[in-house]
């Protein structure tokens, strides 16, 4: 008998994830214009954008190992109070060094909720329906990711900064308003072993994972940083605004229809259709001259890079213990943050030095590079 997926405090977490995920991705858009608008130079501001994702990775191995000693709602607590003093913050101060201090309080709170609401979910789950779950909760940080930076521009052009740092604000309160109502407190899980239980930056068994999800991810990220220059520079004539959108929606889709199918199908087989994806985005992004290449483009990654990443988050928690789901997950998201950081830089120096006809060709040397990293761990891969 097939156990239920949606209990109560799973679809509490779910609700509370994309309150977090909103919460951070209403402030990432804007915040280099604002500090610009207020003094920084171009440099200065780009620092102060991305020192959260410095923050972030530098923490995920404290985050990991808290969360696999430590209550997932007192973690969950104090990462969403973190967010909530960032957020009003922002909203009350000009000053630069005070706002880089913000910019770190918000690294530590997003590092915190991302680790440990994403084990406390896991934890949640029927063991069985672990791959369904997870692409469900990945899709509703996807949501959140999609709805934060769409509400934020909309504010900031209509209303001003403000609105959006006040917004931001609200979504970190509700996710703290949620989390009350989650009986299951996500109470660290004991198994009974002769080995002593010591710190670790990473698990082993999940780095060749976020290697796989990193070189997946860095054709999203670079697409997502140089779209648009991309498109201008060889004078394209389609729109950036709508790739993203139509790469949400089928993306929503693909995970809907497909949820049941990520606990019954090997990992093997969805490396495979994802490779074959990435490479069809690829080829639609290179050849991007109408609508349909764009369409081709956008079902491409989301089939790759968009299914990967819930596929690998799950395989990451099925190949260790119950009571290392913490360390599992914040190896995992170490893959994330580096393909959100590396993704941006490769694309530069692709941008900078080449001609920009060859960006995405280069990109699909990424493809040959994750069938070498599975071909020597399928065993663990299966």
């Amino acid at each position: 008998m097939k156990k239920r997926l949606f209990t109560t405090n799973v679809t509490l977490v779910l609700i509370a994830s994309f309150f977090y995920m909103m919460s951070s991705m209403l402030i990432t858009p804007i915040i280099a214009e604002f500090t610009q608008s207020i003094g920084a130079t171009s440099a200065i501001a780009g620092l102060i954008a991305g020192i959260m994702n410095i923050t972030s990775l530098l923490l995920r191995p404290i985050a990991g190992n808290l969360t696999d000693r430590i209550s997932k709602y007192q973690l969950t607590m104090i990462g969403a109070s973190f967010l909530l003093i960032a957020n009003l913050g922002y909203g009350l101060t000009t000053n630069l060094a005070i706002i880089t201090g913000l910019r770190i309080i918000n690294g530590i709170g997003y590092t915190m909720c991302s680790v440990c609401m994403s084990t406390w979910i896991a934890d949640l789950l029927p063991p069985t329906r672990v791959g369904a779950g997870m692409g469900i909760y990945g899709l509703a940080n996807a949501l959140g990711m999609a709805c934060g930076p769409a509400i934020s521009i909309f504010l900031y052009k209509h209303v001003g900064h403000q609105a959006s740092f006040w917004v931001a604000a609200a979504s970190s309160f509700l996710l703290i308003i949620i989390i009350q109502f989650v009986t299951n407190r996500g109470l660290p899980t004991i198994l009974k072993t002769t080995k002593k239980r010591r710190l670790r930056i990473v698990h082993p068994k999940v780095v060749p994972i976020a290697i796989i999800l990193l070189l997946f991810s860095l054709p999203y990220f670079a697409t997502q940083t140089y779209l648009v220059s991309y498109i201008t520079r060889l004078h394209l004539n389609v729109s950036a605004g709508i790739f993203f959108p139509i790469y949400a929606v089928i993306l929503l889709v693909l995970r809907i229809l497909m949820r049941d199918l990520f606990d019954r199908i090997p990992f093997k087989k969805f490396l495979w259709l994802s490779l074959v994806g990435n490479l069809i985005g690829l080829i639609g992004l290179t050849h991007l001259t109408n609508l349909f290449y764009l369409l081709i483009s956008t079902t491409g990654l989301a089939v790759g890079y968009g299914l990967m990443f819930s596929i690998c988050q799950a395989k990451a928690l099925m190949v260790v213990n119950q009571d290392e789901h913490g360390i599992a997950n914040s190896t995992f998201f170490v893959g994330v943050d580096l393909g959100m950081s590396l993704g941006p830089i490769i694309g530069g120096l692709i941008s900078n030095f080449l001609p920009m006809t060859w960006f995405y060709p280069i990109m699909m040397l990424t493809l040959p590079l994750i069938v070498l990293i599975y071909w020597f761990n399928r065993k663990l891969l299966g």
